[in-house]
């Protein structure tokens, strides 16, 4: 006989608001996923051509999750996200996401990454010196390669020096990201051309 484990309201209640759940959804660049909690935005990832791999190369990076229907915050960010893979300017900047367990030297360089709006680029070094660590350009290409989130904090827009597309580990690798830089130039005319060639 298994010994009874009791739980109180209280208990049940914040295991289901602690919980991570995940959604794998349509765009026009392929199939996306998105995991949240009641914090934000716990994953986010770049389109894969087939809904199964992008179901398991979500799953393999969350410990414990549930498959479920978005809502809230996570409802509008997916469907932020497919318009913007249609084309459309969106700004993701205001998305709650939940950095749990990431330093604060990563919290930074996300926190200041977000600044950069949508068209725009900058260099890694660049990133690094406005985010306040001027000597920091390589680490600060590690900490955009370990971004959870990807689009919602826009590490894409991050080239290397020279205007060279640099390290990029979402689905696609290198190829997502350029595809990215030419839909936001293409969808906003009048922004800064994102710098012309493209090492981290």
């Amino acid at each position: 006989m298994y010994p009874r484990r009791s739980y109180s309201l209280h208990q049940s209640i914040a295991d289901c608001r602690q919980m991570t759940l995940h959604h794998i959804f349509e765009t026009a660049f392929g199939f996306c996923g998105i995991a949240w909690n009641e914090r934000g935005i716990s994953r986010f990832m770049l389109p894969m051509s087939a809904s199964e791999a992008a179901e398991e190369r979500m799953m393999g990076r969350l410990s414990v999750s549930g498959a479920a229907q978005p809502s809230g915050f996570a409802l509008e960010a997916v469907a932020a996200a497919q318009r913007y893979f249609a084309g459309s300017h969106e700004d993701f900047s205001a998305y709650p996401v939940d950095l749990d367990g990431i330093d604060a030297f990563r919290r930074a360089i996300y926190r200041t990454a977000r600044q950069l709006g949508y068209g725009r680029t900058t260099t890694y070094g660049g990133l690094a010196a406005d985010a306040g660590f001027p000597n920091a350009t390589r680490e600060t290409g590690v900490a955009l390669s370990r971004n959870p989130v990807p689009l919602i904090i826009p590490c894409h827009r991050i080239l290397a020096a020279g205007g060279k597309l640099g390290g990029f580990s979402a689905p696609g690798g290198t190829a997502t990201k350029q595809k990215m830089l030419a839909l936001e130039k293409a969808a906003s005319p009048n922004a800064p051309p994102a710098q012309a060639s493209f090492a981290f």
